[in-house]
């Protein structure tokens, strides 16, 4: 899919970075030193950057590539003037090769190492994490493991060179423990695990560096997954005609709201009518109706206690919304069962996916947005499986039921058969509450019932909505509300100059 998004950038697993490494040395002709080196040269320039009263450092080092790169910043700062101590883990007889050439360099510029101890508390400035790079597969033991848990203690700042010690590079799945850096700077390729599950939070703010590796190399791997940072919507960018009219912005109809969960299906219209739907009507127990159209008029909301009331508010919808509040009553399975007899462009949500999940079906227009533990019962799994790895969980998910699947979480993800995996970079722990995925599943809803394509919907509407959620969290994350989301979302949606 070729995507409007903003700030589209390449994602690569461990095992595609290391086939971008040898291709820049054996077939680009840089040195794997020279590559060392840009790497220790860029980390030493974030550091600066970074934390420009620092003048003193303490570098953990292990005994390959990453503490190659670890060496070179110590030499830097050495030769700058810091105090400077490298804390050795691993046996240092084992360093060879380019690592080892640094190591000499930087004992040469008169560079101090001492051998970490569990003991070791160092006075710094600035930690750096240069233990071990993205090759890990197991939980760290021993003194790997107590020497991120020193680093975790410390109240200084800390730079991870490549990605954190402990976390997963191609899930952001934390191995036992994970350093928490403040700041990691990657290399050659963004390694897809810093950006969901536990990456963002432990990666802190991350930067790349490509090192020179030329666009002829990195042309020869296609990227596993893609990091979108905001919505394109070059479809919807322009004005509107000021012939328009409600009919051609789409009729979006959201199902669902029983008893004590109102507001979830009243979030959901809301959130598609602020995303640019023309009509947005509502399916909901009788007793809500009433309550619904006093506090938002321009809802239409209508008490659906039948499948034949329904039916006749299918045939006037183009898209619709299934899940909401809906729970797991004979109502709300009656609910579902009417809708999956159509053919209308359909995004599942809560309960329609726990229902889903009971009695399992396949079709191509439909978007389903889970989360982990929505997920986790649609693939018959346990939540930790699915979190373990959401990339696999997403790609199985389409698999299974076909469509477009949004598997939400920090670094949420959007997949569709054929293509690659779409991984939002935006949002923020302030969405973490009551009413956020309604409000999403309005959004996406809304960009269907606009043209979008299944697809594009999807990734465009998680992009919206979390670049939405970071506009209202600029006043705070704590005490973010759904509601504050869809009040952000038109100046999301309404580029400059577009006087819609």
């Amino acid at each position: 899919m070729k995507t409007g998004c903003t700030e589209v950038q390449p994602l690569f697993t461990a095992s595609q970075v290391r086939e971008l490494d040898r291709l820049a040395i054996e077939e680009a002709g840089i040195p794997g030193y020279t590559l060392m080196s840009r790497a220790g040269e860029a980390a030493w320039q974030r550091v600066n950057s970074r934390w420009p009263p620092a003048q003193s450092m303490a570098v953990f080092c292990g005994t390959g590539n990453n503490g190659g790169d670890g060496f070179v910043v110590a030499r830097l700062a050495q030769e700058a003037g810091w105090k400077v101590v490298v804390l050795q883990l691993g046996d240092a007889g084992g360093i060879k090769g380019d690592a080892g050439k640094a190591r000499a360099a930087y004992i040469a510029s008169g560079g101090r190492i001492e051998p970490y101890t569990p003991a070791t508390a160092p006075a710094a400035d600035v930690l750096v994490d240069a233990m071990l790079g993205t090759g890990l597969e197991r939980p760290l033991e021993d003194d790997w493991r107590d020497a991120v848990e020193t680093i975790n203690a410390s109240p200084v700042p800390v730079l991870a060179i490549d990605i954190p010690t402990g976390l997963h590079a191609d899930t952001g799945a934390v191995l036992g423990v994970t350093v928490r850096a403040d700041d990691t700077i990657t290399f050659i390729g963004r390694k897809q695990g810093l950006f969901t599950d536990q990456g963002p939070d432990y990666a802190g703010e991350v930067s790349f560096h490509g090192l020179g590796v030329p666009e002829t190399v990195l042309q020869q791997v296609p990227a596993a997954s893609r990091l979108l940072a905001g919505p394109g919507l070059q479809a919807l960018a322009g004005p509107r005609p000021r012939t328009a009219h409600k009919g051609d912005h789409g009729h979006v109809l959201v199902i669902g709201g029983e008893a004590g969960m109102v507001g979830a299906v009243r979030l959901a219209g809301e959130a598609a009518l602020r995303t640019g739907a023309g009509l947005v009507s509502l399916a909901t127990r009788a007793a809500h109706a009433g309550m619904i159209s006093a506090a938002c008029p321009e809802l239409m909301a209508h008490g659906v206690e039948s499948v034949a009331a329904l039916k006749a508010l299918l045939k006037r919808a183009g898209v619709v919304v299934l899940g909401p509040g809906l729970g797991q009553s004979a109502w709300a399975r009656s609910m579902v069962s009417a809708v999956l007899e159509t053919t209308r462009a359909l995004v599942m949500d809560a309960d329609a996916l726990n229902l889903l999940a009971r009695e399992p079906a396949r079709r191509s227009n439909w978007i389903l947005t889970p989360h982990p533990g929505e997920a986790a019962r649609l693939l018959q799994q346990d939540t930790a499986a699915v979190q373990s790895d959401r990339f696999a969980a997403v790609r199985a998910l389409v698999d299974r039921y076909g469509g477009t699947a949004v598997l939400k979480g920090a670094g949420t993800l959007v997949h569709m058969s054929g293509e690659p995996v779409f991984v939002c970079g935006a949002g923020n722990p302030g969405m973490a509450t009551a009413g956020m995925g309604d409000v999403l599943s309005g959004v996406i809803a809304g960009l269907l019932a606009q043209g979008l394509a299944p697809l594009q919907a999807a990734v465009d509407g998680v992009c919206a909505h979390a670049c939405a959620g970071d506009r209202a969290a600029q006043h705070g994350e704590r005490g973010l509300i759904a509601r504050d989301v869809i009040a952000a979302l038109r100046g999301v949606l309404n580029p400059a100059g577009n006087d819609e």
